[in-house]
């Protein structure tokens, strides 16, 4: 069952959720870059939005369930660290960030670099790579 949705975006762009992420996960608008899409899926998580996350993920790696209401996740914060490609002209994109998290207290936290693709003028993510 997805979270209600805040006020401010959670993806920390510091913007409405309906004005920032929101428009992606509420009202279907596709994502125009790589970053959009990425911020939008760490939203995403922090609403528990499963149908979000597989509808965004490339069919070539997309797992058939994540199991995101088991899951006792407090996500915290998402930091960008950079992008490669991934505008509304490219076709393949890749984001790296860090998306810091608490588990039964104890905070972590995922450096990723994520690999996106364009199809259909639909960005989806395919993998990553994570950093320790």
């Amino acid at each position: 069952m997805p979270v209600k949705a805040p006020k401010l975006c959670p993806c920390g762009s510091k913007i409405k959720y309906l004005q920032c992420c929101g428009q992606y996960l509420e009202q279907g608008i596709g994502a125009l870059t790589a970053q959009a899409l990425m911020r939008s899926r760490y939203s995403a998580y922090v609403l528990c939005d499963e149908a979000y996350l597989l509808r965004t993920w490339h069919d070539s790696t997309r797992p058939v369930q994540l199991g995101l209401e088991e899951d006792a996740v407090d996500w915290l914060k998402l930091e960008v660290l950079g992008t490669n490609q991934g505008s509304p002209l490219d076709e393949y994109g890749t984001v790296e960030f860090i998306a810091r998290y608490q588990v039964q207290n104890k905070k972590q936290k995922i450096h990723e670099v994520s690999r996106f693709v364009k199809q259909n003028s639909q960005w989806f993510y395919v993998d990553g790579v994570l950093y320790e």
